[in-house]
Formats: structure tokens, C-alpha cells, sequence
């Protein structure tokens, strides 16, 4: 075995612990009760390529049943339907906006 067939086995072995590392990080997040509400709060890293209940069934089984109804649908005129049902306060399934890069650095240099 030469040294470069080493350096690369090595290599290998350290990104898979790496990956190993990562899914451990995901698989505590979806194991929580609580999910981060500001992105930056979500795993960075390897972990921030994995993907959030990959292992679920299908979308609202498992982790993912913990981001939202399955079967919400938002509609042009602002009303709200999950399995077909409008709800009382569509208000009630509107997240925080996302603050775009753009608008942050507009913000931040104070011209309006």
C-alpha cells in the first residue's frame, strides 16, 4: 500500500465520520420537541445537508409531521384549506417572513 492509497483510505474514514456526525446532529433535531423557528438556529456544517426526516414515510409521518399539516394548501385569495377544509384563522399558519440577504444589507446601511 503506498502513501497516496493511505492518505486516501484516511480521508475516506475521516468524511464518514463526518457523515456519521452529521446524521447523529439531524437525528437529535428530529427527536426534539421543539424546531428551530430562525433559520440560522438550523444545523450548519455537513449536518445542514442532510435532509429533515428522510427516513419518514411520506411528508407529515415521523419528523416531519412536526412542521406542519401534510394537506395545507394556501389559495390566491388568502384563505387557508387542509384536506380540503378552509380554517377559521389562516393568520394561524403564517410563519415569521424570511428576511432576504438583500433586504438585510439594505436595512443594516440605513437607506430607505
Amino acid at each position: 500500500m503506498s502513501k497516496d492509497d493511505k492518505s486516501a483510505q484516511e480521508l475516506a474514514q475521516e468524511k464518514e465520520e463526518e457523515s456519521e456526525q452529521a446524521q447523529e446532529e439531524m437525528a437529535k433535531l428530529e427527536g426534539s420537541d421543539d424546531l428551530p423557528q430562525d433559520p440560522s438556529d438550523w444545523p450548519s456544517g455537513p449536518a445542514k445537508y442532510e435532509t429533515f426526516g428522510k427516513d419518514d414515510a411520506a411528508y407529515g409521518d415521523g419528523a416531519t409531521e412536526k412542521l406542519g399539516p401534510a394537506n395545507l394548501q394556501r389559495h390566491e385569495d388568502g384563505s387557508v384549506t387542509i384536506d380540503g377544509k378552509e380554517v377559521d384563522n389562516p393568520d394561524d399558519y403564517k410563519g415569521e417572513p424570511i428576511v432576504a440577504a438583500v433586504d438585510a444589507i439594505e436595512g443594516d446601511s440605513g437607506s430607505d
